[in-house]
């Protein structure tokens, strides 16, 4: 598959893999994103290496599992080590520059980039160090609702921010159009994710009465996972709301708020465009993990089900086919595809490969694809095994889940207790095993976050330092 000149890749923050028009959603209106999957390929069964935005984020920058660095958590940033794939461009004499969300630890960090713009990184270097706290008895519930005081219409942090970032690659693109050598360019936005305030003109494409049932919700009746119900205590999510009515807004502005990314998207394609760079431009579209958006009474990511753990990948180009990849592919995939667009090299076992050459061939269902979490509420760690129809999630010390996602893609019936699914159970808790002890990497999370808060003067100090909820942008 040809290589263009340059890469523009292109991460959200919460941007549920459904949440599109070209991926079936039936309300979600994403049209830049269409028309950018009609220009190339489709990855429909691509996952985050951890849905939280830290350690995914880590794990992307050096294409390594979250075991692997040991960086666990939200208030563990990626400072450039172990090196990754913007090095490896460095390396190579590739220009590569960022603009907008990062969320490493500081700009001053050698994190593979010759210039940061307008970085969104942890806030005050430290990140959420209250959420390292995650023993039972010993975490702490933040008061105030994750999802921020206010939900509906009008402008936040996040939304002027976003704005800033597209004005800034816009210039950034312009600038470039003159340069002959090659450029990676990586473009971080952070809609959707919360704070749930959207400009009304987006929010007018999603009337109340048009929005589907929440599926699965507590307030039905329906029971979550003891392990899910333990993590999702620590933030005051669904329960925040003051009626069902805010509930249903909540989710009405989230998908508003994917309207607002594609409309950015379709800033950044038609700069391009007017630059006379996109036919000598691939995009790499995707995101750092998705949000439950309600679904079972969560909101937020933080768990091992498809609306969180699955994320959109699209990789467009001149002379790309336009076509769907089903091959299950993740994050760590897209670390490789930078480095391979290139030809560059990078020291080091890592495990993922180029979406060029996922994508040439023919489909490969049992690719196994992993995911993880030892963040924020976890009682425990969670693990995540994907492989063919069949996804195991593994809780340390609770009982398994285990889903077969073709006759049940809502991931409604566990059938991990199930005689008939005791040979697929094994195999892939086989698959699991090959990968990692979860046993040992869950010790070793927690000895890893222990001496980080003894480092900081103990939980008493510790459960106050980091942001409440989202991060706060920087100025612009």
């Amino acid at each position: 598959m040809t290589r263009s000149k340059n890469l523009l890749v292109i991460m959200s923050d919460e941007h549920q893999a459904r949440a599109l028009s070209c991926a079936g959603h039936p309300l979600v209106k994403t049209p830049n994103l269409d028309r950018l999957a009609a220009r190339g390929i489709r990855f429909s069964n691509a996952y985050t290496p951890s849905p939280i935005c830290v350690p995914a984020r880590a794990a992307f920058a050096s294409g390594r599992y979250v075991h692997d660095i040991r960086l666990w958590d939200n208030a563990m940033p990626y400072t450039g080590k172990p090196r990754g794939w913007g090095h490896a461009l460095q390396d190579k004499g590739i220009r590569v520059e960022s603009i907008g969300k990062l969320h490493y630890r500081s700009e001053e960090d050698p994190a593979g980039f010759d210039v940061e713009h307008i970085p969104m990184q942890v806030a005050n270097g430290v990140g959420m160090v209250w959420g390292s706290i995650r023993r039972e008895d010993e975490r702490v519930r933040k008061e105030g609702r994750m999802l921020g005081p206010y939900i509906g219409p009008g402008d936040s942090t996040y939304t002027r921010y976003d704005q800033a970032v597209i004005a800034r690659t816009e210039a950034w693109l312009k600038e470039a159009a003159t340069d002959e050598d090659p450029w990676c360019l990586y473009v971080g936005l952070v809609a959707p994710h919360f704070p749930l305030i959207v400009p009304q003109e987006y929010l007018n494409l999603y009337p109340l009465d048009s929005l589907p049932p929440f599926k699965l919700h507590t307030m039905d009746g329906f029971k979550n996972h003891p392990w899910v119900a333990k993590q999702n205590y620590a933030l005051l999510g669904d329960d925040g709301f003051t009626d069902h009515a805010e509930r249903k807004l909540a989710a009405a502005c989230y998908f508003a708020l994917c309207s607002f990314l594609d409309d950015n998207i379709g800033r950044l394609i038609a700069a391009l465009e007017a630059n006379g760079q996109l036919d000598e431009t691939t995009i790499l579209y995707t995101s750092d993990h998705g949000d439950n958006v309600g679904a079972r009474g969560l909101w937020g990511k933080s768990n091992m089900y498809e609306e969180s753990v699955a994320v959109p990948m699209i990789l467009a180009g001149p002379d790309m086919p336009a076509t769907t990849c089903t091959t299950p592919v993740s994050l760590l995939d897209v670390s490789q595809t930078i480095i391979d667009h290139f030809g560059a090299s990078l020291e080091g076992e890592r495990p993922g490969e180029s979406l060029y050459d996922i994508a040439t061939r023919a489909a490969d269902p049992e690719r196994v694809i992993f995911s993880e979490y030892h963040a924020v509420g976890a009682v425990s760690g969670a693990y995540m095994v994907r492989k063919g129809r069949w996804k195991l999630i593994h809780y340390h010390d609770f009982a398994p889940e285990l889903f077969d996602l073709d006759s049940d893609p809502e991931e409604t019936t566990n059938r991990a207790a199930d005689p008939e699914c005791a040979d697929v159970l094994a195999d892939l808790y086989e698959a699991l095993n090959m990968i990692c002890d979860p046993a040992a990497m869950n010790d070793l999370a927690f000895a890893d976050q222990d001496a980080m808060i003894a480092g900081y003067g103990g939980p008493e100090h510790a459960m106050h330092m980091g942001a409440p909820a989202a991060t706060p942008p920087p100025e612009t």
